[in-house]
């Protein structure tokens, strides 16, 4: 992704990409639900239903070398910025093929590269926030002209890492992004409860950034509203919130039943699923076809049953290897303080 353009001017290939996108981080999560209830995925599952566009639309914002960490229903991020779904899969079943080697799960994973660092999650409480700040601050001392880009729940805007890392990025003018995906619950309890201001656009004044609202549910609005902020960041003007209007259309994770979600609600929104909102864009614009369409599916398929396939077969790590990489591998002599060696000296001389 080298070019970059408004969303009314992407390409039909560019189109197609953020279609494949959402396509894979939908069916990616529908195998890891079969997994989980498998008793195949370790730990908990966390799924992005109803959320794919905020991740997918954000991403494809971003340009080569950019910075970017995604929290647990951000897996479509990860995709679009070079994350393959094999490793996910063994990630999430905890086999040593997986990128820490069965040693962490779900989206606790990173890389560092010049094409673009995800540095891994450490927490979904807003800790991200002061963290990409402070490596995007590193980028600009360096000379480069990197921007950050993280996501976190309505929840989690009520922390004191939220406020501290955006103060932050305000004060230094940052190039850094935050979106917020206001998905009206924070695991059971409702916005409204946890904040007495549920627009979360209007933090951005108080804070002294730019602020903007979108629809989370529009794969190209994501896409535009972001990519004029990373824009404006790249341009030295500091850093940007976006609240994106969405749904969590499943529990906090797969075991939460979310019953304390009225149902019409739950109806409401299930007709803006952001998947279906784009296909139905793309054809009843004439940007694409249906066989084109199904042609990205069945790709995908054929390409997730050979990934799940491996993913499966993949061994769990070994309890010795436990042992590797938590210390250096090579011994390590500490330097003698100062104190010891005179005691040593007299202690001879006696």
């Amino acid at each position: 992704m080298t070019s970059k353009a408004p969303a009314a001017e992407l390409a039909k290939t560019q189109l197609l990409d953020l279609y494949r996108f959402l396509r894979l981080n939908r069916m990616v999560e529908e195998k890891l639900t079969n997994l989980y209830r498998q008793g195949k995925v370790v730990g908990g599952l966390y799924r992005s239903l109803g959320q794919e566009a905020c991740s997918v639309g954000s991403a494809y914002a971003l340009d080569r070398g950019d910075i970017f960490t995604p929290l647990i229903r951000n897996l479509g991020a990860v995709f679009v910025r070079g994350g393959k779904p094999r490793d996910v899969l063994a990630q999430y079943m905890a086999k040593a093929t997986g990128p820490t080697r069965g040693r962490d799960l779900n989206t606790h994973f990173g890389w560092l590269s010049e094409e673009g660092s995800m540095p891994a999650v450490i927490s979904m409480l807003g800790d991200m926030i002061p963290i990409l700040v402070g490596a995007v601050l590193a980028e600009r001392m360096k000379g480069k002209r990197t921007v950050a880009l993280t996501w976190i729940g309505d929840g989690g805007a009520s922390t004191g890492a939220f406020h501290e890392g955006l103060n932050l990025a305000c004060v230094q003018k940052a190039p850094f992004v935050l979106i917020v995906e206001n998905n009206k619950y924070a695991y059971s309890t409702p916005t409204r409860k946890q904040t007495a201001n549920p627009r979360f656009v209007d933090r951005a004044q108080a804070y002294g950034c730019h602020g903007e609202q979108v629809d989370g549910n529009d794969v190209l609005a994501v896409y535009e509203v972001t990519r004029l902020a990373i824009v404006r960041a790249r341009a030295g003007e500091g850093p940007t919130l976006i609240e994106a209007n969405t749904m969590r259309m499943r529990g906090h994770a797969e075991h939460d039943d979310m019953k304390y979600v009225p149902a019409d609600l739950l109806d409401a929104w299930s007709k803006r699923d952001p998947l279906t909102r784009y296909e139905r864009r793309l054809l009843d614009s004439g940007r694409a076809t249906q066989k084109e369409l199904d042609e990205v599916v069945a790709g995908l398929e054929a390409q997730l049953a050979e990934d799940l396939a491996w993913a499966e077969a993949s061994p769990f790590p070994a309890p010795d290897s436990g042992l590797d990489g938590v210390y250096s591998d090579r011994p390590v002599t500490a330097p003698t303080p100062p104190l010891v060696l005179e005691w040593e000296r007299r202690r001879r001389q006696d």
